[in-house]
């Protein structure tokens, strides 16, 4: 907010704030209401069967779409920013994977819930993970 903003703001009483406020909160929640209304709804559009065979790569070799849902009914894909020239990953979305992992409580959920995580990105393999996926196959 600059100065000259800070000055053209008007001032009222605490009672005149008070009412402009409950104003203001019963717009906020009737959009709250249509716009769970309208999530409601797309929950309701029908499914599209998937025919096509979609085969990735994973952390063991290729997987099916079907695989990677892991026996759940839903799957929440995250897309990585990793560039395949980047040293690092976009700052975003490592902090995201920082605290999305199974250690805490959010990974906890997933793994407890009727949904699979995984991540995609354009990077290339992180060498401690297949490392590690070496070491567990010996």
């Amino acid at each position: 907010m600059t100065t000259s903003m800070i000055e053209k703001q008007k001032i009222v009483s605490q009672d005149e704030w008070i009412a402009a406020r409950k104003k203001l909160l019963a717009k906020e929640k009737r959009l709250t209401r249509e716009r769970d209304a309208l999530a409601a709804e797309r929950r309701q559009l029908p499914w599209v069967k998937v025919e096509k065979n979609y085969v990735f790569d994973g952390p063991h070799g290729k997987v099916t779409l079907a695989d990677l849902f892991d026996g759940k009914s839903q799957l929440i894909i995250y897309h990585f920013m990793f560039g395949p020239d980047w040293q690092e990953g976009c700052p975003s979305c490592s902090f995201n994977m920082d605290h999305t992992d199974c250690s805490n409580a959010w990974g906890s959920y997933l793994n407890g819930s009727l949904r699979s995580l995984i991540t995609t990105g354009k990077g290339r393999p992180n060498q401690k993970e297949k490392e590690g996926a070496k070491k567990a196959s010996l």
